[in-house]
Formats: C-alpha cells, structure tokens, sequence
C-alpha cells in the first residue's frame, strides 16, 4: 500500500461527499420550505452511514442540522 496514494483518495472521497452530502441537504430543505413542508424554524435529525467494500467498516453518524 502506497500511505500517499490512500491518504489523497480518502482526502478526495471525503471532499466529494461533503460537497454534494451539503448540495442535497440544502435542497431538500429549500424544497421543503417551498412546498410549506418545513417552516424554515425545525431542527432536523440527520443520519449518515459508512460502509467500505471488502471490510467490517459500517459506522452510523447521527446528529442534527438546525436552520434557525
């Protein structure tokens, strides 16, 4: 195993999932603001779970998102 390689990888695959986890959570919450199915005052539970092929790896991270 190449330590540099798999740190970039990792380094890339987190920056991928964040940016995009954050582009649909956001509009999800726009569109349910826009549809009167939020008010835009709630604090939402959020879940997120990571597997990795090959491995035990499956790891649940809960937490919420406030939009006031």
């Amino acid at each position: 195993m190449n330590p540099d390689a798999f740190n970039m990888s990792i380094r890339k695959f987190l920056k991928r999932v964040g940016v995009h986890s954050q582009r649909e959570i956001e509009a999800a919450v726009e569109q349910g603001i826009s549809t009167g199915k939020l008010k835009g005052t709630e604090t939402l539970p959020v879940k997120m779970t990571l597997t990795l092929g090959g491995t035990e790896l499956d790891v649940t991270f809960d937490d919420k998102i406030e939009l006031e």
